[in-house]
């Protein structure tokens, strides 16, 4: 595998090693922007279950169609601005917006995108986050200096297309590695 440059994450997974503990335990974190000012991405694994796409389709007062709106979930995306939504999806699908973060994934914040999602015109694969991460100036660098953070190659397929409860075991798995393989840690010195 070659080796990855922290400074520039953009487009890439993080995955919690199983000791975080909190929000962040056992989540695969996609990485949207990464730079000298700092980081943004969202938790792709953590579904809505109390609340669906169709409701909030039908806040907007987007057409309703049960058939459309059954496989389309809404994320926890992270603890930041939970009321503001984003779209990850693929690049079949673009608006003026759409932010290309490489590989095959787009994201998008646009109500536009939502509506097509509505009417069965958006992209093909997508997850809607409420909320993101976020974190300051070489915050992320030093929780993966702290060994926080594993970072994988982010794929259309493990993004968009997983299903969540295994999310976490295939970025893992896309390491080479398993939950198996980590000791627990039971203090520090």
């Amino acid at each position: 595998m070659d080796k990855i440059d922290i400074k520039n994450l953009t487009g890439k997974c993080l995955v919690s090693l199983p000791d975080v503990s909190g929000e962040f335990a056992r989540s695969v974190v996609y990485i949207c922007a990464h730079g000298s000012d700092g980081a943004m991405g969202f938790i792709i694994n953590r579904r809505f279950k109390e609340f669906s796409f169709r409701d909030l389709a039908e806040g907007f007062s987007f057409p309703v169609s049960g058939e459309i709106y059954a496989p389309i979930g809404l994320y926890h995306g992270g603890p930041l601005e939970q009321a503001k939504g984003f779209i990850l999806h693929s690049g079949d699908y673009q608006v003026p917006e759409s932010l290309n973060t490489g590989g095959g994934i787009m994201v998008s914040s646009s109500l536009d995108v939502l509506r097509d999602i509505a009417i069965g015109a958006g992209p093909k694969q997508k997850l809607i986050a409420l909320g993101y991460a976020g974190w300051a100036p070489r915050q992320l660098e030093a929780e993966i200096a702290e060994n926080m953070w594993l970072i994988t190659e982010a794929t259309p397929e493990l993004v968009l297309g997983t299903n969540d409860d295994d999310k976490w075991q295939r970025a893992l798995a896309s390491l080479g590695i398993g939950e198996t393989n980590f000791i627990p840690s039971f203090g520090h010195s």
